[in-house]
């Protein structure tokens, strides 16, 4: 597997990850995913990378699943040991990165695909797009977090009938449900993810960090101890330099200019 299966580029403030398999509609194999990762680390090390974004190559697919002949080929010890914990691995490296990420679905996020959009923080996806999780026709169910995400997303009995049925469903009805941001014209969807990545890289970058890991823990923890943790979290926020500097910003009606310390 060539490190070309996944390209990383940096864009001023902005790092771009493209899962590049188009004759494959960007299947991912182990090969594949283990060079996202690569990229993951090597944006997430990048102290000029603010905000990261996640896509497929070409005009058909995001990610079209998993590879399913490398599936078929192999047993459950194996898989265990040789894909699905790679998998989870990278999808959790997703989730707990402390750079928000944006999902730029350019076409179809089926199986694993929809997986990997789950665990990002901000999804924008093409008009013409399908997303689904078709595991139950091939007498499988979703394997790399899709069960336990998707009940976390959305409500408990549509994830059921999109997980029992196998059906996919359109980009507008994936933003009714809440699984995406917005639905947009795909010659309008770069633009406007690239505009949206670029908003958030204005802002501080370690307010960001700190936001994230404070609604990521936060929402695995009962309500009272979720609050006491935002007390906490923000409490930190202000023994930043960033924190004043918008504060001051403010009340000199400036544009405030953030460091990330």
């Amino acid at each position: 597997m060539s490190a070309e299966s996944v390209l990383t580029e940096v864009r001023g403030r902005i790092g771009v990850l493209t899962i590049n398999r188009p004759k494959q509609l960007n299947a991912l194999d182990v090969g594949t995913l283990e060079h996202l990762e690569a990229g993951l680390v090597q944006l997430e090390q990048d102290v000029n990378v603010r905000v990261i974004m996640v896509t497929g190559a070409g005009d058909r697919a995001f990610v079209a699943g998993g590879d399913i002949a490398d599936l078929n080929s192999r047993r459950g010890l194996a898989h265990y040991n040789e894909f699905a914990q790679v998998v989870h691995r990278v999808f959790r490296r997703f989730e707990e990165s402390d750079k928000p990420t944006i999902g730029v679905i350019n076409g179809w996020a089926l199986g694993g695909g929809m997986e990997l959009l789950l665990a990002l923080d901000i999804r924008l996806v093409a008009e013409e797009a399908k997303l689904g999780l078709p595991e139950i026709t091939l007498g499988l169910f979703p394997g790399a977090g899709g069960t336990q995400r998707l009940i976390r997303q959305i409500p408990l009995c549509r994830a059921k009938e999109l997980m029992f049925t196998g059906d996919q469903i359109t980009a507008v009805e994936a933003v009714a449900l809440g699984l995406c941001n917005r639905a947009v014209p795909r010659a309008q969807l770069w633009d406007e993810a690239l505009a949206l990545a670029e908003r958030i890289a204005n802002k501080s970058p370690l307010v960001l960090k700190l936001l994230k890991r404070n609604l990521r823990y936060g929402g695995e923890m009962p309500l009272g101890a979720a609050l006491a943790h935002e007390q906490a979290m923000i409490g930190l926020v202000l023994d930043t330099n960033d924190a004043h500097e918008g504060c001051d910003a403010f009340l000199a009606k400036r544009t405030p200019v953030f460091k990330g310390n």
